[in-house]
């Protein structure tokens, strides 16, 4: 059932017909009253309509637009609307350019506009520079994913150093050849603390050195009628004059203030078809997201909220993993990439169609897009919202080509603060608040134990994927609760004597969640792959008896004090792989782990030879571990390592798998 009680964030507001009597500086709304746009699930289609019909009869000659990077075409659809004529749309993925031909040919989004499917390396503006006419301006966004929080998380802030952290330059070689009046550059609002802030100065010195002033802002999406909160970037650069960035359209900072256009007025009666059906959730989390309250994540489920049965470890998974929207808010940032888990999902606990997830990133319905519900993801995940560019097309026809709009849109000054942040603080103080009292209302919960033994077969492939079946691999694993252990032996034949011994234990006082005094691993043999094994067949135990997804979730995360406290023992030699088995050893007792510590230091701190730790730390990937460097993760510093955990944590998922650490 829906849950129709609001966040205590004040959203309430007058809409638009309330305001037909306000003074001027209610200009969006009395904007919207001339043209005849009401309120309700599509009016930033009629919006779109309205400000076309008003383009065409005002504009005193076209404004000659090339779009880079053009995408699915989100920016490209706000400034056609308001008629700057894009000449042509530049984008290297052929699914992408699939979606602007039939767009530009069906239903006109883009006039006359040429769709050049070319990697911006090779691009060359001349015919327009041939011309005569020349170009006016140019738009467009680079791939933010060199600059992302994703790519922080998963992969390291590459920024400039990655290829596609260096194609601002490529838009600057535009710049110098085509020489238009002015520019917008849309990206995600990491880019200002790449590399420590080398990147984006950077950035703003390369357009600066082709003669542009700039403007920027990050600004919310959901401040401009979209109904998704969405934090960017946002670079105007002009050759002359100067550029103010439009005030709020909705939410507290807009004049009136507009409400914030919600999620569930967005999508109502939004078109559907056979193709557009969604998938169903299912698998090992599906079950999970009827119990996850609107605007809450995968983080209902931890310690931290009160959960009796914590299944994850506080802020050890993307954001957007298990992400219900609320019905009556805008939805968190709809992501290009997304897992099998990860959301927005619909408060009713399903997936939102295709034609849903365009409304809430306000692409047109009569918009097609071409490919796979995933490539269409992609494309919508990766645009900028229609409606959000209109606003910022409309005041750069304004403020940088001099013409006049029908009412004077308000603007922010220099240095005016907007209040996005400050309310996503206090809406996720008010989540928080809403999880702790869906807990409260669960039946009381004992701590987890054993309800089952486990014995299986089981190995590891070359991708860390746990293989299991009944009989017939190399290994035999047997789970079983002992007394108050937990017992994970692993054997390629009878385990006599183990060959290691590895025991887990709660840190310090913490309380643990497991009705066990420790988890005992032991191995028959010496054996990287029963090494791996045996840490997966424990995680294995804890999955079935949904107790913790992995031993990240027992753990938490690195960034925080480990839950777990863990030593190794080692009860046969295995020659020549000594070394390198006391050097895990070391790392299972959490020696050189959690620290971003140089090569040398780490050498020291697990005693080993200066000339050794290179070739051990690349050896430690052998074993699970997902050893970082300044080469798998460049915001580390040069000639430094990091190992997160203690135990192996490589799966096939892994963005670090096939990385070289030197």
């Amino acid at each position: 059932m829906r849950n129709t009680a609001r966040p205590s964030v004040d959203r309430d507001g007058p809409t638009l017909f309330d305001l037909v009597e306000a003074g001027e500086e209610q200009a969006f709304a009395r904007l919207c009253c001339r043209w005849g746009v009401q309120t309700g699930p599509g009016w930033p289609d009629a919006f779109g309509t309205a400000l076309r019909r008003w383009a065409r009869r005002s504009h005193r000659q076209p404004v000659r637009t090339i779009s880079l990077f053009t995408g699915a075409g989100g920016l490209d659809i706000g400034f056609h609307d308001a008629g700057f004529d894009i000449l042509e749309m530049v984008e290297i993925s052929p699914n992408y350019s699939k979606t602007l031909d039939v767009n530009a040919a069906a239903c006109g989004h883009f006039g006359k506009g040429l769709v050049s499917t070319i990697d911006i390396f090779d691009y060359d503006p001349a015919r327009w520079t041939r011309e005569g006419e020349g170009v006016d301006f140019i738009i467009g966004g680079p791939p933010c994913q060199t600059f992302s929080a994703a790519g922080r998380r998963a992969a390291g802030v590459l920024g400039t150093k990655e290829r596609r952290g260096t194609l601002f330059q490529e838009y600057v070689r535009i710049l110098r050849r085509t020489k238009p009046r002015g520019f917008v550059f849309e990206n995600v609002y990491g880019i200002t603390g790449a590399e420590g802030g080398g990147a984006w100065q950077r950035i703003r010195e390369a357009f600066a050195s082709v003669g542009y002033r700039l403007f920027f802002r990050i600004l919310d999406s959901a401040d401009y009628g979209v109904p998704q909160h969405r934090e960017r970037m946002i670079i105007v650069g002009v050759r002359d004059g100067t550029y103010m960035f439009p005030r709020p359209t909705h939410g507290p900072d807009s004049v009136a203030p507009l409400p914030y256009f919600t999620a569930s007025e967005a999508i109502t009666a939004a078109p559907a078809s056979e193709y557009d059906l969604p998938p169903a959730l299912d698998g090992k989390y599906g079950r999970l997201l009827t119990e996850v309250p609107p605007g809450l994540n995968y983080s209902y489920f931890t310690e931290k909220m009160g959960h009796p049965r914590p299944l994850f470890a506080w802020r050890s998974k993307f954001s957007d993993f298990l992400y219900k929207a609320d019905p009556d808010w805008p939805v968190r940032t709809i992501k290009a990439f997304s897992g099998k888990y990860t959301g927005p999902f619909h408060w009713d606990n399903r997936r939102f169609t295709i034609a849903e997830l365009k409304r809430l990133q306000t692409f047109p319905d009569a918009y097609d897009m071409v490919g796979s519900r995933g490539v269409v993801m992609q494309q919508i995940g990766n645009s900028v919202p229609p409606q959000m560019a209109r606003i910022l097309a409309l005041t750069i026809l304004n403020q940088v080509f001099g013409l006049e709009l029908p009412v004077r849109l308000p603007l922010l000054r220099d240095g005016e603060h907007l209040g996005f942040r400050t309310r996503k603080k206090n809406l996720a103080s008010e989540y928080e608040r809403r999880a702790r009292a869906a807990i409260g209302r669960l039946a009381p919960s004992s701590p987890a134990r054993a309800k089952s033994a486990l014995s299986f077969s089981c190995d590891i492939d070359d991708q860390f994927r746990l293989l299991r079946r009944r009989r017939g691999l190399r290994f035999t694993a047997s789970v079983q609760h002992v007394g108050r252990d937990l017992v994970v032996r692993l054997t390629d034949g009878d385990l006599k004597r183990a060959a290691f011994r590895i025991e887990v234990v709660p840190a310090g006082n913490r309380p643990w969640i497991l009705r066990v005094q420790r988890i005992v691993l032991a191995s028959a043999t010496l054996d990287r792959a029963g090494f791996v094994c045996a840490w997966k067949a424990s995680e294995v135990w804890m999955s079935e008896n949904h107790i913790k997804d992995d031993w990240v979730q027992l753990c938490g995360y690195f960034a925080y004090e480990p839950a777990i406290s863990c030593r190794m023992e080692l009860f046969a030699d295995n020659g020549q792989d000594r070394d390198t088995w006391r050097t895990v050893a070391k790392v299972v007792a959490g020696r050189a782990v959690r620290s971003i510590m140089t090569i040398d230091d780490c050498a020291d701190a697990l005693d080993v030879g200066r000339t050794r730790i290179r070739d051990l730390l690349a050896q430690l990937k052998a074993f699970g571990y997902e050893v970082r460097s300044h080469k798998t993760n460049p915001q580390l510093p040069r000639d430094s390592v990091l190992i997160p955990y203690s135990f192996p944590t490589f799966t096939h998922r892994s963005v670090q798998l096939y990385k070289d650490l030197f």
